[in-house]
């Protein structure tokens, strides 16, 4: 399966997708095709339509640039791509109004695609049943991580302290609604956040200054979701981090934090990650004690662990009087060039391109591993 020394690596990298961030996971593949390295990895760029079709694209990141008057989209050109139709096989094919040409052998496939289909699990397992390697997060990891309300549950059970909040489900709403507001009136006060539980790039995210607000709030959050997850406001510094996965047998590595200063904005929504929107600025390295900056680590390698993560991953805090509280944790974050996650390795010393490249050889070493570990298995039968 492994190609020649003196050939490139060949990557596939994937983007679009099913889900109302298909426009940021396109800005994200700009940014990967315009920094990856090309003198060692060899790119088949695949987009996903908003219909699910696989297609062959153009390898042109100025296509994919994202700005408010023009979101990039993948567009049906009549191509389909072709995984392998068996584990013993890596070649991925493109039928081209026809006719049927290889795409040569995939050393691994960059999934860069957030929400739903894509960041959820589903992507993941579907590599999984082709035999295809992919950096990122495994079946699991990626549910759990993409679903705030088990991501919760998950770190609670680790010890790690998270914001208080409900989740909400659509048939309840749509059967108790006068006793769900009551609750969240008597519980949480205001102002309080609602959040789809299974969307990201706060898409479909309110903050309720009052109690008029609530049913306009939940009615946004449920067309991203059947259940939300609604939040008292914490009252903190908005700081990150960000979370690489290490060479086998080694633990994750944790970069400088980042923090989020809003001047004007209500919070950090969507334009200000990905449009550069006013009101908000990052920060990074962001002023915090030595003893704040290695807690913070500890705490960011803790979660990821906990989640059973790889690859990649952005952990979201409050630090707040009584210490840090962990909100959410992206185990595909935003990786535009003026994102916080690359931003936070940029600033602790590995450029966008290097970051890049640290991903595919992390992932192709546990590939490695994978590999050898199922010839040992089979072996031992």
């Amino acid at each position: 399966m492994n190609q020649p020394a003196t050939q490139r690596t060949r990557v596939m990298v994937v983007f679009g997708g099913r889900s109302s961030e298909h426009s940021i996971s396109c800005a994200t593949a700009g940014g990967v095709l315009g920094a990856i390295d090309r003198d060692r990895y060899e790119v088949i760029p695949v987009g996903i339509t908003r219909d699910g079709a696989w297609v062959l694209e153009a390898d042109d990141p100025e296509r994919f640039q994202l700005n408010p008057e023009s979101l990039p989209e993948i567009v049906d050109n009549g191509t389909r791509i072709m995984l392998p139709d068996t584990v013993n096989s890596r070649e991925v094919f493109v039928d081209e109004y026809g006719a049927r040409r290889s795409l040569g052998v995939i050393d691994m496939v960059f999934p860069i695609l957030h929400g739903p289909f894509g960041e959820d699990g589903t992507l993941q397992g579907m590599l999984d049943l082709v035999g295809l390697p992919y950096v990122g997060s495994s079946v699991f990891a990626a549910s759990a991580g993409m679903d705030k309300h088990y991501t919760k549950l998950i770190l609670k059970h680790a010890g790690i302290k998270v914001a208080d909040g409900v989740t909400i489900t659509e048939r309840r709403w749509m059967h108790e609604s006068e006793q769900v507001r009551a609750e969240l009136i008597d519980g949480f006060g205001f102002p309080m956040f609602v959040k789809p539980a299974r969307a990201g790039s706060s898409v479909g995210v309110s903050k309720v200054h009052d109690a008029s607000e609530i049913d306009e709030a939940l009615r946004v959050a449920f067309l991203e979701d059947d259940h939300l997850l609604v939040e008292k406001a914490v009252i903190g510094r908005e700081v990150e981090i960000a979370i690489l996965e290490s060479m086998p047998g080694e633990r994750p590595r944790a970069s400088v934090a980042g923090e989020i200063k809003l001047s004007g904005a209500e919070f950090y929504d969507f334009a200000a990650k990905y449009l550069n929107g006013p009101g908000v600025e990052l920060e990074c390295p962001a002023a915090l004690t030595d003893a704040e900056f290695a807690e913070m680590q500890e705490l960011g390698i803790r979660a990821f662990e906990a989640l059973g993560a790889a690859g990649l991953s952005r952990v979201d805090f409050f630090l707040t009087e009584d210490g840090f509280v962990i909100n959410e944790v992206n185990t595909m974050p935003g990786f535009t060039p003026i994102s916080m996650f690359p931003k936070c390795w940029q600033a602790s010393g590995l450029s966008y391109p290097e970051l890049i490249t640290e991903l595919l050889e992390v992932a192709l070493a546990h590939d490695r591993e994978q590999l050898a570990r199922r010839e040992r298995s089979l072996a031992a039968r």
